[in-house]
C-alpha cells in the first residue's frame, strides 16, 4: 500500500468484497411487490417507525418466500435468514401457512 507522500500520490489499493450471500436478480416482473409493499407499509405503521415486530417478520418471511420460489435469491433454512418462528409466536403458525400456501398457489399459475 502507498502512504501519504509515497509516489502515486497516496492512492490506496483497496480490494473488493463481494456481498456474504453473492448476488441476486432484481424483481424486474415485480412477481412479489405486493408482498414487499406490505411489509413496508407495516414497517411504517409501527411505533416508533421501522420496529420489525413479528406482524412484519412474518411478511417478510412470505416476501422471502416469494423470492425463493421464484429463482430471484437462493433457497435456504429460515432460520439462517433469522426467521425461524416458534409456532406459538406466529399465532399458532395460521399466518405463516397461510402466506405458504398463497405462496404455493400463485406458483402453480
Amino acid at each position: 500500500m502507498s502512504g501519504f507522500g509515497s509516489p502515486g500520490g497516496g492512492a490506496v489499493n483497496i480490494k473488493p468484497t463481494p456481498p456474504e450471500r453473492g448476488s441476486f436478480p432484481l424483481d424486474h416482473d415485480a412477481e412479489c411487490k405486493h408482498l414487499i409493499s406490505s411489509y413496508l407499509r407495516c414497517l411504517r405503521r409501527q411505533n416508533p417507525p421501522g420496529r420489525n415486530n413479528e406482524e412484519c417478520r412474518v411478511l417478510a418471511k412470505g416476501y422471502l418466500n416469494c423470492r425463493m420460489e421464484k429463482g430471484l435469491m437462493a433457497k435456504d433454512e429460515w432460520s439462517n435468514l433469522g426467521l425461524n418462528f416458534e409456532e406459538a409466536a406466529a399465532g399458532d403458525g395460521k399466518q405463516l401457512n397461510k402466506l405458504d400456501d398463497q405462496s404455493k398457489s400463485a406458483n402453480k399459475s
